[in-house]
């Protein structure tokens, strides 16, 4: 599939990932759709990259609905990029007690739910597309993490959503195949994102060092260039690729 000229959403548009992806498809001629919390940095970033803000809380279908209808008015929509999401970190019993059950259930709200959220909404706008001349009538891309498979201690919400976007690339792909929709997730290893920039310098160190090659922290641009390539290789379908210089999570 050829980018330029096509409609894309990216949740989660606003920062980190999902920033980096924005600006690599507006700089390959997408017209993108940020769908974000952050108001202010969200309408900032479209502005810069000519394209459109909406306020979306992923897991609530009018705001869902929202983006979409906005997508649709800017033209052909190709394309949904899932990377909206949070991270919390809490045990199964700690200090204080069980885990905060309303801490569980909003993780697998957003992570989880949000992500199936728009891709079904996204999807349903596809199916009604003309096919490209590769008989395809969009493509997804949703973001997991290795946590999904090595999760480490407090870790059990924020794995258990990851674990489920994976769970469910293959059931979806196989659900919109006979529409021509593609369906792919990719799962980051220890990335520079927001998140990661709120922990102490030595902490940051710490991680970029016990990645085996590159010893670095994973950046939006590595990210963005994965996502351009499932974009455009229209063989990639219902798969999960690691993103994560061979890392294997410790426990802690």
């Amino acid at each position: 599939m050829d980018i330029a000229g096509k409609v894309f959403i990216v949740t989660g548009g606003a920062s980190g990932l999902g920033e980096g992806t924005a600006r690599m498809l507006a700089g390959n001629g997408a017209k993108v759709v940020i769908a974000d919390m952050q108001a202010e940095k969200g309408e900032a970033i479209a502005k810069e990259i000519g394209g459109a803000f909406v306020k979306c809380d992923v897991s609530q279908e009018a705001d869902g609905q929202a983006v979409v209808a906005k997508a649709l008015s800017l033209g052909k929509l190709m394309g949904l990029v899932n990377c909206a999401g949070i991270a919390p970190a809490e045990k199964t019993v700690g200090k204080n007690g069980a885990h905060n059950l309303g801490v569980f259930t909003k993780c697998i709200t957003v992570n989880l739910v949000g992500s199936f959220n728009m891709i079904r909404l996204a999807a349903d706008a596809m199916c009604k597309n003309e096919p490209e001349a590769t008989g395809e009538r969009g493509v997804m891309i949703s973001t997991a993490s290795v946590a999904a498979y090595d999760g480490q201690i407090g870790q059990a919400a924020y794995s258990a959503s990851k674990g489920g976007i994976v769970g469910m690339t293959l059931p979806i792909a196989r659900d919109l195949a006979r529409n021509g929709i593609r369906n792919m997730t990719i799962a980051p290893g220890i990335f520079g994102t927001p998140m990661m920039f709120g922990m102490p310098k030595e902490v940051q160190d710490s991680l970029a060092a016990s990645v085996p090659f590159p010893s670095r922290l994973g950046t939006p641009q590595d990210y963005a260039k994965l996502a351009k390539h499932i974009i455009e290789n229209e063989m990639l379908n219902g798969e999960v690729i690691r993103l994560d210089g061979a890392i294997r999570l410790a426990p802690r």
